[in-house]
C-alpha cells in the first residue's frame, strides 16, 4: 500500500484522467480559497478501501492542464502523519536519480502533529516539460492521515518561470496553507 501511495502521490499530477465534477467523498467539498484562488472539486477517486483522492482546480483549468490545483487524500488505513511525509520524501528521494529538479524540505509543526512537505519536481517523458511545485500538509487523523495539498505547474517555458518565480511566492503560499482552515474529513 505505501509504495502504491508514494506512486499515486508522487506522480498524481503527471498522469490523466477523465475530468468531471463528482460527488465529495471525504466531507470537503470546496470550495477551498488560497491566496485569493478559489479552487472547485473536479476529481474524486476512491482506489482502495482506505484510500481517498481529491482534485480540486480553479474556473477555466483542468485536472490533466492545470497550473494550480488543490488536492486532498485520506488515509484510513492507520499510517501516521510521519510515516506518509516520510514515505513520501523516500519517492522524492528514489526520484533524484533520474530528476534533477528534485528538492524538498520538511517543516513539522510538534504542537498540532502536523508536517508541510514542500517540494519540486520535473518530468519530460511526454515530450512537454513539466515542472511541478507542491506542498503538502499532513494532518493527524483518528486511524489515519489526511493531506491538503497544493501544486503549481509550468510548461516548457513556463517550467523555467515557475522555478525562477518561486522565490517570490513559495515561502507566502507555504504559510497559506499552513493557516488554512480545514475541514472536519469525514468517510464513510
Amino acid at each position: 500500500m505505501i509504495g502504491r501511495l508514494v506512486a499515486a502521490a508522487a506522480l498524481v499530477c503527471f498522469t490523466s484522467s477523465v475530468v468531471m465534477a463528482q460527488e465529495d467523498a471525504v466531507g470537503a467539498p470546496g470550495p477551498f480559497v488560497l491566496e485569493g484562488e478559489s479552487f472547485e472539486l473536479a476529481w474524486t477517486s476512491h482506489p482502495t478501501d482506505t484510500y481517498y483522492k481529491q482534485e480540486y482546480v480553479p474556473e477555466g483549468q483542468t485536472v490533466e492542464a492545470y497550473e494550480q490545483m488543490f488536492m486532498v487524500d485520506v488515509l484510513t488505513n492507520g499510517l501516521s502523519v510521519e510515516d506518509a511525509a516520510g514515505t513520501m520524501v523516500d519517492g522524492l528521494k528514489q526520484r533524484q536519480a533520474n530528476d534533477p529538479v528534485v528538492n524538498f524540505a520538511m517543516i513539522e509543526n510538534e504542537a498540532t502533529g502536523e508536517i508541510i512537505l514542500d517540494f519540486v519536481l520535473s518530468d519530460s517523458s511526454s515530450g512537454t516539460v513539466i515542472v511541478e511545485w507542491n506542498a503538502y500538509r499532513y494532518v493527524p487523523l483518528e486511524g489515519g492521515v489526511a493531506m491538503f495539498g497544493i501544486s503549481r505547474r509550468g510548461y516548457d517555458e513556463g517550467a523555467s518561470e515557475l522555478l525562477k518565480g518561486m522565490k517570490g511566492w513559495r515561502k507566502g503560499t507555504i504559510e497559506a496553507l499552513a493557516e488554512l482552515e480545514l475541514p472536519d474529513v469525514v468517510v464513510e
